[in-house]
């Protein structure tokens, strides 16, 4: 979906908690991986694979200057004869660690063994973030959480286009709390390099 598509789709939903629920789960996804230099794994259930948020993440990693978001896509039916961007099974997620952020897309209940994986994923310090359909035992687990319920109007592929797009937009703001190591030392050489105050 193109920025034009996009900005319709936002102005169609003007008025609605949306457009700002995708900017803020948006930011969540920047936030986790911008600091770490990327590690973003999406999943999404046996059922389901979120080829498209793949595709679209991609793309706005590249337009937006941000390859931190070229997410790595983990399936659940992958065979080692796949092309190398396309065999990553879920043994990734049982390795992922602190610094790495899992995103999980499920438009169903995403079931006990991906669960299990997941929580382990957290338990290892991976940053867990979760768009769904509302499911307690994954909400429970994620850092960040965006539901989307069933309605004509809206479904989870409308959604995933208005994170993917938000997630690119370079306008976002920076997370709050501590700034990154690189922030601050880039702050502190910018002092200890400027000219000393004209004194009169």
């Amino acid at each position: 979906m193109d920025a034009v598509r996009v900005a319709l789709l936002r102005e169609v939903l003007a008025g609605t908690e949306w457009p700002g629920a995708t900017r803020r789960f948006a930011g969540a996804l920047r936030s986790s991986v911008l600091p770490h230099g990327g590690g973003l794994l999406l999943v999404g259930t046996a059922e389901y694979e979120p080829w498209h948020l793949a595709a679209h993440l991609v793309d706005e990693a590249a337009w937006s200057g941000t390859p931190e978001l070229t997410p790595t896509l983990v399936r659940h039916g992958a065979r080692p004869g796949d092309p190398a961007h396309l065999a990553v099974g879920l043994g990734r997620i049982e390795a992922a660690r602190r610094g790495e952020t899992l995103l999980v897309v499920a438009p169903d209940a995403p079931g006990a063994p991906l669960l299990e994986r997941v929580h382990d994923a957290r338990r290892a310090g991976a940053t867990v973030l979760a768009l769904d359909c509302g499911d307690h035992d994954l909400h429970a687990m994620a850092h960040e959480a965006l539901a989307v319920p069933s309605e004509p109007d809206l479904d989870l592929d409308t959604v995933q286009h208005l994170v993917s797009a938000a997630a690119g937009e370079n306008s976002l703001p920076s997370p709050r709390g501590r700034r990154r190591l690189r922030d601050r030392l880039s702050r502190l050489a910018d002092q200890l390099t400027s000219p000393p105050p004209a004194r009169w």
